[in-house]
């Protein structure tokens, strides 16, 4: 399994509820499909660099776990079809190299 970091932005009129309940439904997926270590981090309402779907602002939401391949398109599916995400991006970090390590602790 990979490690993943998914980034996704909700609408802001969805309210407190519907955005824990769409947030409850990723996670949900992933562990479906097979995910660990699925850590959610609520970043909060901040305003967009620019206009999405007449929307200035936006929920913004990170997830970070370890996930086979196929779960990732199934999960970006799902964001595509839903009316409450705006945008979505995962990437999969890069690991950090023996000698930076030992750059940065010395």
């Amino acid at each position: 399994m990979q490690q993943y970091e998914t980034m996704y932005i909700l609408r802001p009129d969805l309210g407190e509820e519907l955005t824990d309940q769409a947030i409850g439904k990723y996670q949900n997926f992933l562990k479906e499909q097979g995910a660990e270590n699925v850590e959610t981090q609520h970043r909060g309402k901040r305003r967009l660099a620019y206009e999405i779907g007449k929307h200035r602002e936006g929920v913004y939401i990170q997830m970070n776990y370890e996930a086979p391949g196929t779960a990732i398109a199934g999960l970006e599916r799902s964001m595509r079809l839903s009316d409450e995400v705006i945008r979505y991006l995962t990437t999969k970090p890069e690991p950090i190299a023996v000698e930076e390590e030992v750059a940065v602790e010395a």
